[in-house]
């Protein structure tokens, strides 16, 4: 059997930070990716990662309070004044690491503006910055030896009682079914984008990791709070980088008009995520669109400066779309982007609190995406995601490596997670012809969430969406996988996926009926203000021994910054 000090689950820049970190320690360390670990999706980051560097005139304090109203105060204060105060040293860190950033004319590191921030503190590559990072960061991965089982695909975690002591994970080359020993595991698997279409994510984004907890039963957090990204492309959902509009470049509607001035006059296309998202569907709603998108208009820019720092959406949107965005302007319309909920963790990482204020899964650790430390609430700010990974991808590590020190492997029987994981599988491989297939489930389930719970959302319109999803887990029973093979099966991948954001949709909905507010990127035509009074609290939900959803509620940190109306 496989052994490890720590395991970590994922390859993206949390799962990396977070083996690089343990692997510095000299401790057994091990990480395994459904992809090569460069295939991740951290590579899908384009615009910037952020920092409050004090040499600039800027400071932590000053970020903080831009991501705690960026968050519309759902976030916790006490994880976001951790996650800003360490930023600056991340950045370094990743500086010496060998991560080239772009620098100004006088040799300094070079920032551009993001939304919903008063400066501009955002570090970056070009419009490559996630692929840069990651690059640099698997370098340093092989540096250090660490273990990596690539394209293995986790199917459940190993369980006794209340504590995880590892995964079960196929071999996908082979099919060979394996348990992993862990004397703690992290999670660093992702979001969730694709529960939804369309969507800015990989198809690899499928909520794997938020499944495995929910289903060993560790709390999934603030799930409804789904992230529209306002620039995806027309059609495929390409994401179009918000460092375009850093740059300076303009929204505008069928008419010519830049009409972020109507929503959001001071901060125009660089107010936040969510106001941006849902003055572009005003816009369409009221016929100001080109065939349901508005317009991101860069040709002012110039070409010398695009080719320079936006060549990335330059090539994207000429090979996707046809439209060289020095000379024109580019269709681009709200798209799923980032799941802000997630597996309910500390700023440690630990999916249970020690102090026994709320349970979980001991020895289970999270990061990045695929956790909800609460950083980022109702909204993420761009650019904020990046900095998320390193900071709690870091930070997971070292509780994992504490919690490892003082406890040892669990004692259980190999064959027997081993032979129940090969039956269950098998169950999948011997549907008849009869059900559906996984694409055509996949797809229903994506077309009614986005439907339900888009932009804008209403009880009866969720209450659909849950409704489809709860058919669908009975559909799912019958999936249809047609390839029976060992080797590279992945159909059963798929179908395994698919089992996952049958989870998570269903965790969305209920999230979202439950709160009967407006916050951040949850917005109910029906309840359309925010209060405080009844919901400054999070949403934990729970999944029942009989697979029913039971909630919990947990109140918002607050330590310097009191609610208040979010005006940009």
């Amino acid at each position: 059997m496989y052994s490890h000090d720590v395991l970590v689950l994922g390859a993206g820049l949390a799962g990396m930070r977070a083996a690089l970190e343990a692997a510095k320690t000299g401790a057994n360390v091990a990480m395994l990716s459904k992809v090569y670990p460069v295939r991740s999706h951290s590579n899908a980051a384009q615009g910037g990662i952020n920092a409050a560097l004090t040499d600039r005139g800027d400071d932590w304090t000053d970020h903080a309070y831009d991501t705690v109203k960026g968050s519309d105060f759902l976030g916790d204060q006490d994880a976001i004044e951790v996650m800003c105060r360490e930023a600056g040293q991340e950045l370094i860190n990743l500086e010496h690491m060998g991560v080239i950033f772009n620098r100004d004319e006088e040799g300094h590191l070079g920032t551009r503006a993001f939304g919903g921030q008063r400066k501009a503190r955002t570090f970056f590559v070009a419009d490559i910055t996630g692929q840069a990072i990651l690059h640099v960061m698997f370098e340093q991965i092989l540096k250090y030896n660490v273990r990596v089982y690539d394209e293995w695909y986790a199917t459940t975690l190993i369980m006794d009682g209340n504590r995880c002591g590892g995964v079960v994970a196929m071999e996908m080359r082979t099919g060979d079914i394996h348990a992993i020993q862990a004397k703690a595991t992290i999670l660093a698997t992702g979001g969730s984008g694709r529960v939804f279409e369309p969507s800015t994510n990989a198809l690899i984004c499928s909520g794997d990791g938020m499944s495995l907890a929910y289903r060993a039963g560790a709390p999934l957090m603030d799930m409804e709070m789904v992230q529209y990204h306002p620039t995806t492309l027309k059609g495929s959902g390409v994401l179009l980088t918000e460092g375009a509009r850093g740059e300076g470049a303009y929204l505008i509607n069928t008419k010519g008009e830049r009409f972020m001035e109507k929503y959001a006059p001071n901060m125009m296309e660089l107010a936040s995520r969510d106001v941006v998202s849902r003055a572009e569907t005003i816009e369409i709603n009221e016929g100001n669109d080109i065939d349901g998108c508005v317009l991101l208009d860069c040709r002012h820019l110039g070409t010398a400066k695009i080719m320079e720092r936006l060549s990335y959406i330059h090539e994207i949107s000429l090979d996707l779309v046809g439209v060289d965005i020095t000379k024109d302007p580019v269709p681009i319309r709200p798209g799923v982007h980032y799941q802000m909920g997630g597996i309910k963790t500390d700023i440690d990482g630990r999916c249970w609190d020690p102090n026994g204020a709320w349970k979980g899964v001991e020895g289970l650790f999270a990061a990045g995406e695929t956790a909800c430390v609460s950083v980022h609430g109702g909204n993420r700010l761009g650019a904020n995601s990046l900095l998320d990974t390193v900071i709690f991808g870091r930070r997971s590590a070292i509780g994992a490596m504490d919690y490892a020190s003082q406890n040892s492997h669990l004692n259980f029987s190999e064959n027997d997670w081993v032979n129940g994981e090969k039956a269950k599988l098998q169950g999948f491989l011997d549907n008849d012809a009869s059900g559906d297939l996984v694409a055509k489930l996949r797809m229903d389930m994506a077309v009614a969430m986005d439907k339900g719970l888009g932009v804008y959302r209403t009880e009866d319109g969720m209450q659909e969406a849950l409704q489809a999803v709860q058919g669908m887990r009975e559909r799912f029973k019958k999936v249809v996988v047609q390839d029976k093979g060992k080797s590279f099966n992945t159909n059963l991948i798929f179908a395994l996926e698919l089992g996952c954001m049958l989870d998570c949709a269903e965790t969305i909905a209920i999230g979202g009926i439950e709160r009967k507010e407006s916050r951040g990127a949850h917005s109910r035509t029906d309840y359309d203000k925010r209060d405080d009074e009844n919901w400054m609290k999070h949403i934990l939900l729970r999944q029942g021994d009989g697979g029913e959803v039971t909630k919990e509620y947990m109140p918002i940190v607050v330590t310097q910054w009191q609610p208040e109306e979010r005006k940009y």
